[in-house]
């Protein structure tokens, strides 16, 4: 066994077995490349991801591939997951050098980390030519190999970079209106999503469509996200039979997934399809809802509420294995009862994908529809349908489980506990609610230190060790916290939201250009400080701290958090018309600064009450605050036994109203 073996990390363990001397990332390895002047081939990947699979299996475990990297190299294996700042950096370098990035990522750098080569996934024989022409380039043209690193390492450092822009513009709709018109021309109005494959889901993208539909009246707009979540949601991107989301697909109709299961998808999902049914009362969407909370339950969550990472997409060595099922086998579980199944999922002899005679279950028709077809009521089909699925969903327990990615992350476990917020906000169901809490307390205990500071990975004996997190952790944290308080009006939630921030804004704060870096001031220093801008699959963290900072400075009024959400914001501003996608939490922040935001807040012995009827109402650009206590500017001299309601917005409140339908039509008047 390799130095791997000691790890803690699934995606490292995978490799410990390897013929290649594979090292983590850290001081042993960097200063033994420079103590024998080799070049260092840094691997980077994650337990799920399928191509990093094949390439381990076809070259990593390949005695003669190993002999060649082991002689030439300092290799080492990189989990993207715990080391997102060392993925950043190289990721930087492919970009720049490829224009095109992925996993598994192989970058080849000098002996004090500067890149010089890198690529994605390699065929072995392309591999092995590579290593071998990089090993002779190095030996016999060293001044070439680092005069390259030097012009790329200045590209990375400044990759993603912004400007201070201290002139404070003005804001108004025709902003977001061209941000979005240009933003229309690569959604396909088919199939919904991107105009492209492999489609993946892009919860934040919609998430902001949606709102932004609904604030301008876009018919059109508000139809496509529909279509969106529909297609999603009857494809097999999403799991029919156990609930849950694969990573994407790899086709354009949303069919076929590449099916690692990750907790970020999920967890924003969770929020996208709640917020949906409070915006259109579909019940598809609450469906959604329901069947991936119960998923994550059952499957991701460890038995003190932290939520694991990820399922494999393999198992058996075989992709997609667990999940999909021939026509003869559906026969085999439910006898009499598979025709009708075959035709809802769409099961054929030949199969459906190009695995021969494997299908992936999609769905075409509404139930109503497909019932009348088949001479059924809407109620039979649907009773049949779920009496069919418990029967598969039984014979696929009793297969070989993907493998699952145990790690607990502080930046997902974040993002989970907001879905389960906003699943609770609309749904009003205690379950979610408790488990909402029971992962809160789990963070809170575990995850955060006696200082006040995160640490990324949740490891038992770790007291000791001094933490290290990013600052999409605090981000991610920090939103989950506000967001747990709007739905408890529990004071601590709020109080714990509010200490983070105070230790991001310490750690992490660019004073020169207004941004946030991603390391911390203190973490171990790369060949770049790099920050985190783009909004891709997650919300980049400064676009969700420049959220998090309005919102603490709007309820607590401290003036500076929201100088800083004002300086984010002006600082990207000039990079967000041209491509939409790629800021679209970007884009939810200045549709709050054009709109502006609600404050309400509910005071009086039945305030969490009047919360839940509150929330009945589609009103996505409001914070809740509120409960008996004046902890806050806008609740002092406005607590008492009565409950009562006030609506403020631009530092001006109404009359105080005494239901919800009174103070829901006081902001519909406004």
């Amino acid at each position: 066994m390799n130095r791997l073996a000691n790890s803690a990390s699934p995606y490292l363990l995978q490799h410990a077995n390897n013929p290649v001397d594979w090292y983590p990332w850290g001081t042993e390895a960097l200063q033994r490349a420079k103590d024998e002047n080799k070049l260092i081939l840094v691997s980077i990947g994650y337990s799920a991801c399928h191509w990093c699979h094949v390439m381990e299996h076809e070259s990593f475990e390949d005695a003669e591939v190993a002999a060649l990297m082991n002689e030439h190299f300092v290799c080492i294996k990189v989990d993207r997951e715990e080391r997102p700042d060392v993925d950043q950096i190289y990721m930087s370098a492919i970009q720049l050098m490829t224009n095109r990035g992925g996993w598994p990522l192989n970058c080849i750098c000098l002996p004090d980390q500067r890149p010089i080569y890198g690529g994605t996934y390699y065929q072995k024989h392309d591999w092995m030519n590579i290593l071998m022409s990089l090993a002779d380039f190095y030996y016999n043209r060293p001044d070439e190999a680092i005069e390259y690193a030097v012009r790329l390492t200045e590209g990375i450092q400044q990759y993603e970079t912004v400007k201070l822009i201290t002139e404070e513009p003005e804001y108004d709709l025709n902003d977001l209106q061209t941000i979005v018109a240009n933003w229309k021309k690569y959604l396909d109005a088919t199939e919904g999503g991107m105009g492209r494959a492999p489609k993946f889901p892009m919860p934040n993208n919609w998430l902001f469509l949606m709102r932004y539909a609904h604030h301008i009246k876009d018919d059109s707009l508000a139809q496509l996200v529909k279509l969106t979540l529909h297609k999603m949601a009857f494809g097999g991107i999403y799991d029919h039979i156990g609930g849950g989301f694969a990573r994407y697909s790899v086709d354009g109709r949303w069919h076929v997934p590449h099916f690692e299961k990750m907790l970020y998808d999920n967890a924003q999902l969770i929020g996208l399809y709640a917020e949906a049914y409070a915006w259109s009362n579909n019940d598809l969407y609450k469906e959604v809802v329901e069947q991936t909370i119960d998923f994550t339950e059952r499957e991701l969550t460890s038995p003190d509420y932290g939520f694991y990472s990820a399922l494999d997409a393999d198992s058996e060595g075989v992709e997609g294995k667990f999940y999909t099922f021939t026509k003869p086998e559906i026969e085999e579980i439910l006898g009499d009862d598979a025709d009708l199944f075959y035709i809802y999922y769409h099961v054929v002899d030949d199969g459906n994908w190009e695995e021969e005679h494997t299908n992936v279950f999609y769905r075409k028709e509404q139930d109503a529809l497909l019932a009348k077809t088949l001479g059924l009521t809407t109620e039979e089909l649907q009773t049949a349908i779920a009496a069919a699925k418990l029967k598969v969903f039984e014979a696929r327990a009793t297969r070989i489980r993907p493998g699952l990615d145990n790690k607990i992350l502080a930046s997902w476990n974040g993002l989970m506990l907001k879905g389960l917020c906003e699943a609770y906000r609309v749904f009003d169901k205690e379950a979610y609610l408790q488990l909402a809490l029971n992962n809160a307390k789990f963070i809170q205990q575990n995850l955060i230190n006696a200082d006040g500071r995160l640490t990324r990975i949740y490891k038992i004996d770790a007291q000791d060790e001094k933490p290290v997190a990013f600052l999409d952790d605090y981000a991610n944290v920090i939103e989950a916290y506000l967001a747990l308080y709007e739905v408890t009006f529990d004071f601590q939630w709020l109080t714990v939201a509010r200490d983070l921030a105070d230790k991001a804004i310490e750690l992490y704060l660019n004073e020169v250009d207004g941004m946030f870096f991603y390391t911390a001031a203190d973490d171990e220093q790369l060949i770049a400080r790099k920050s985190e801008i783009m909004d891709g699959v997650i919300s980049s963290s400064n676009s969700v701290m420049a959220r998090n900072l309005k919102r603490l400075g709007m309820l607590y009024e401290i003036s500076r958090y929201e100088e800083i959400s004002a300086q984010l914001l002006r600082n990207v501003m000039p990079f967000m018309g041209k491509y939409g996608s790629s800021y679209s939490n970007w884009c939810l922040l200045l549709l709050e600064e054009i709109s502006g935001l609600y404050e309400v807040a509910i005071t009086g012995n039945d305030a969490d009450d009047m919360r839940a009827e509150m929330e009945q109402f589609y009103i996505p650009d409001k914070i809740m605050l509120g409960g008996n206590e004046e902890n806050l500017p806008l609740l002092q001299n406005r607590t008492g036994e009565d409950t009562r309601i006030f609506v403020c917005k631009d530092k001006t409140c109404g009359l105080p109203a005494l239901s919800a339908a009174e103070a829901v039509k006081q902001i519909w008047l406004s």
